[in-house]
């Protein structure tokens, strides 16, 4: 586990800092609800073991992705393309956690073929269903 004893916010990232001194940041660009936030908003987050959380903008980063090469897989690239589509909302739709989903999304972990499956059904399903309207 990583225990972060420092958090910080600049202009263009938010950066961590261990307790064994190792620091890393991730770019707000990366992130478009973060992007596209005020900085009153990118100042709002709470912070648990695992890692931080912006509760009025619904992003979440787990400290290890600070750490991890980043992978542009299929999720990411549809949370990055859509900023609109409420990740808390999925996981819940699907029955998972939204921290394993964000890491799902973040690449730090890979859902089965089977869970990808079903994430991109019920995505689809939520399309299908605006689309509706």
């Amino acid at each position: 586990m990583i225990r972060v004893n420092k958090i910080w916010i600049t202009e263009s990232a938010v950066w961590i800092r261990t307790e064994d001194g190792r620091e890393a940041f991730e770019l707000f660009s990366d992130y478009p609800r973060l992007y596209n936030a005020s900085d009153s908003q990118r100042s709002d987050f709470v912070s648990d073991s695992f890692g931080i959380s912006w509760p009025d903008l619904d992003e979440d980063l787990c400290f290890e992705g600070f750490f991890k090469k980043k992978t542009k897989n299929d999720l990411y690239r549809i949370f990055m393309s859509h900023p609109e589509l409420n990740a808390a909302g999925v996981a819940r739709r699907v029955g998972i956690s939204q921290s394993l989903f964000a890491q799902y999304i973040s690449g730090i972990k890979k859902p089965s073929e089977e869970r990808k499956e079903i994430i991109l059904g019920t995505i689809r399903q939520i399309g299908k269903e605006l689309s509706e309207l």
